[in-house]
């Protein structure tokens, strides 16, 4: 009888692990659930479904929700002091986000170029701050195309054959002869300046200069230029710019082509710095570079207000790069009280998905409102 009773006790505390009562969930956390494609296909629907998809679509769907916060804050919803102006609080209202955007040059290099193009053209970001490939490709993709190859086709086949390999993307090498010619007369004429005029270069100053001179409108780099976005590369010499530079220097020996990244870095800072009273907001796709110096910059201001990251890099090896918004907040670089998110995806994938239901789903909203 004992061993029967000991049993029944033994069951009913399995059971009791098993069966253990819940804490109640509702109303506090969202349900999870996808989108239901016998109501039709709706891609904006779609993407809002994401955010209740759980796992990494969540994720994107709460960027999309933060990257919305950065377009729709106002000065005007803050607080006003007692002696703020009728004509001052009509002026907060057109006092927008500031929008720092980072990416890799493996993006240009991609068809997310031209959603970058978009922002650009659109003047939909306010600062951009990318790699010495992420502008070089840009001026490339004027001059020749870059073509859809396979990750498995093998390197020493196409080095005989003049193919650079990105990935599965395949660029001929005739383009970066191409962009020789382009750029070196550039660089001499550049190169007349400094010695008769004075002028100072710097990267963002040379990024514009070219911009001007590349005068495509597929080219991100030519509207930026256009509509005066500075775009920030302190690595420049790091890419077949840097060949440039190297090789017109072979021909134009000292004192050669002179670039000064301590004033870009003043005015880098500056952007973040002068922001107040705007709020501060980041999208960085990839890490490295960029992900690093629009951070740091917006550590000078004790933090941005809101911030998306995506990439694929873990944070185990302790890179920067694979950082998730957190430890940017134990830096100061993103505030304690900000909005922040990581998507653990390729940008390729995330980004246009994104901006579909962001910046370019706000200006048809607005074309449609003001009857265009």
């Amino acid at each position: 009888m004992g061993e029967t009773n000991k049993s029944a006790e033994m069951i009913e505390s399995a059971r009791s692990a098993v069966f253990k009562e819940s804490e109640r969930l509702e109303g506090t956390c969202a349900i999870i659930g996808g989108y239901d494609f016998n109501n039709g296909i709706d891609h904006s629907k779609l993407l809002k479904a994401m955010v209740s998809t759980g796992f990494q679509a969540s994720n994107l769907g709460d960027a999309i929700d933060i990257v919305n916060q950065m377009l729709d804050w106002r000065l005007s919803h803050e607080p006003v002091t007692e002696d703020c102006t009728e004509e001052e609080k009509k002026k907060r209202e057109s006092v927008k986000c500031k929008i720092f955007l980072g990416f890799t040059s493996n993006l240009i290099s991609s068809g997310v170029r031209e959603t970058i193009r978009y922002l650009a053209q659109h003047r939909m970001v306010n600062v951009i701050v990318t790699t010495a490939g992420g502008i070089e490709e840009d001026y490339i993709k004027c001059l020749g195309s870059t073509f859809r190859g396979k990750f498995s086709l093998p390197g020493a086949n196409l080095r005989s054959r003049g193919l650079n390999r990105i990935g599965n993307l395949l660029v001929p090498n005739d383009n970066y002869c191409k962009f020789e010619d382009w750029i070196i007369p550039i660089f001499d004429q550049m190169l007349i300046e400094q010695k008769t005029k004075n002028v100072l270069w710097t990267p963002s100053r040379i990024i514009a200069r070219l911009g001007k001179e590349i005068n495509n409108e597929s080219s991100y780099l030519y509207w930026a230029y256009k509509n005066n976005i500075p775009v920030f590369c302190p690595a420049l010499t790091d890419g077949s710019i840097g060949d440039m530079l190297y090789f017109h220097s072979v021909t134009n020996p000292g004192p050669g082509l002179v670039v000064d990244i301590v004033q870009d870095v003043i005015a880098m800072d500056n952007q973040a710095v002068h922001a107040s009273p705007q709020k501060t907001g980041i999208i960085i796709l990839g890490g490295g570079l960029p992900k690093h110096h629009i951070c740091n910059a917006n550590m000078m201001r004790n933090g941005a207000d809101y911030a998306v990251f995506i990439n694929t890099a873990q944070e185990y090896d302790g890179s920067d790069s694979g950082a998730r918004p957190d430890e940017a907040v134990s830096w100061g670089k993103i505030s304690s009280s900000g909005k922040a998110v990581k998507v653990h995806c390729e940008a390729t994938i995330a980004f246009p998905l994104l901006v579909a239901e962001t910046f370019a789903a706000k200006k048809e909203k607005a074309s449609k409102l003001n009857g265009f």
